[in-house]
């Protein structure tokens, strides 16, 4: 279904008044379109659509109930509701809305479908912004949303290492950012170990994507994102139905080139950095086993306790290499941990960081912007879980409790340069539709973490 905004409204397109819940009265509309309103019990309900009836059969335009319990950012995104509920042709806002760049965003990401393996809807819809929202911005932040979304929900046939790799130069090529690849035996070459281990099974080699944008001089930012393009759990192999969502497995991945696409769209003054390691967990003669003891870049021993913890293996040598430049902010995003879902479910990922004024103000931005988020503490007497008799670490504990907590603990034993880290544990998947957010693969917490440097560091 192509949904699309256009500049500003024609004479051809089709008014939708945004209505409160019982402000039917209060709306300024004419008589009869509260009457055909009345007709149909139609009240402000929040997400309902009503279209109203013109001369000779024609559409006058549609009335959307919004009601009055959600906070604003919330009731901003019920406009994903639009795209899917509206008849085809161009429409526009009428009146003035509070949050109209977030809800002209809602709307187009409400109309995303994935339709690469099938028919694709010839309905065409499109909205006229609202007078103020900038059509370029709005356009780069739901073109990232449509890329991770696009990249998750793509089937492992389709979206291996390789074709991960290709996604990422798609997207160099397009901002005239560089971009390079270590493959296969040349990560033993160059000391990344952990990458090459969770990787060397697979029947397309291992692989680190490094990609570049951004002049020099500027602060240095650096995106690391799980690329585990299929996850089997290795010789601790999943059940059946522990693997039918694990073509999601590289939701970081594709998380960290969403939030790079707004970045250059946007032309912020950083040096952007990106550091996937893609690889498929898989099993084979040459699998790494429970028991193994793998050196890692940042020359820590890592114990394997458990080869379905594979995720934050590969992510601990790109931070220890991303550390080593010493940046500003090191951001990195991973579907690490079944315990994070546990503990907050699917729609609310939890993030981690020393930082507690960065912590702070990605709150407001994410609920500025109706991406949640939720820190979590790197509660510190829980390291001593991850101990090993007979390496330095081990990349599980044996208790079972607090698994996200200790796998960010983990992980920040790889960070020691960079002025601030953050972690970041998504789920990738939105598992029952809502008015934004078909079933399948979701952009989580990039629109908040965008927001968030955009302020840091302005455009000039």
């Amino acid at each position: 279904m192509p949904v699309e905004i256009i500049p500003a409204r024609s004479a051809e397109s089709r008014p939708i008044w945004f209505i409160e819940k019982g402000g039917i009265d209060q709306a300024g509309l004419a008589q009869d379109a509260v009457f055909w309103a009345r007709a149909n019990d139609f009240n402000g309900e929040a997400g309902r659509v009503l279209v109203l009836a013109g001369e000779k059969g024609a559409i006058a335009g549609a009335l959307f109930g919004i009601g009055h319990e959600e906070p604003e950012s919330q009731w901003a995104l019920l406009a994903g509701k639009l795209a899917r509920a509206l008849p085809e042709g161009d429409w526009h806002i009428e009146g003035k809305l509070q949050n109209a760049s977030l809800a002209a965003l809602a709307f187009l990401m409400g109309g995303y479908s994935f339709t690469r393996y099938r028919k694709k809807d010839d309905k065409s819809i499109r909205l006229a912004l609202p007078e103020g929202v900038d059509a370029h911005e709005t356009q780069a932040i739901a073109d990232a949303v449509t890329l991770a979304r696009d990249l998750i929900n793509t089937p492992p046939n389709d979206m291996g290492p390789d074709a991960l790799e290709q996604a990422a130069r798609d997207l160099a090529a397009k901002y005239q950012a560089e971009i390079s690849t270590i493959e296969g035996d040349a990560l033993l070459a160059q000391n990344f170990p952990m990458i090459h281990a969770v990787g060397r099974a697979g029947s397309i080699a291992p692989r680190l994507i490094d990609m570049r944008w951004g002049n020099e001089d500027n602060p240095k930012i650096t995106l690391v994102g799980k690329g585990v393009c299929f996850d089997t759990g290795g010789l601790d192999i999943k059940p059946a139905s522990g693997m039918l969502l694990m073509k999601k497995d590289m939701g970081g991945a594709a998380n960290v080139l969403g939030l790079a696409l707004m970045v250059m769209a946007a032309k912020l003054p950083i040096r952007l950095r990106v550091l996937i390691p893609a690889v498929e967990n898989s099993i084979s003669g040459n699998a790494f086993r429970p028991g193994d003891i793998l050196q890692s870049r940042k020359g820590l021993s890592v114990e394997i306790g458990n080869t379905d913890a594979e995720g934050r293996l590969v992510l601990a040598d790109a931070l220890a290499l991303a550390d080593e430049e010493e940046p500003e902010l090191i951001i990195d995003m991973a579907t690490l941990t079944g315990a994070a879902r546990v503990a907050l479910g699917p729609d609310l990922p939890p993030f981690y960081t020393h930082d507690d004024d960065l912590a702070q103000a990605l709150g407001r931005k994410a609920s500025e912007t109706a991406d949640p988020l939720w820190r979590m503490p790197l509660w510190q007497p829980y390291a001593k879980k991850l101990s090993s008799r007979v390496a330095d670490i081990n990349n599980v504990t044996s208790d079972g409790f607090a698994g996200s907590v200790t796998a960010a603990l983990f992980l920040s034993r790889f960070v020691e340069k960079a002025e601030s880290w953050m972690h970041f544990d998504i789920f990738g998947w939105t598992p029952v539709e809502k008015p934004a957010s078909p079933v399948g693969g979701e952009a989580q917490g990039i629109r908040a973490l965008y927001q968030l440097l955009k302020e840091r560091f302005p455009a000039r």
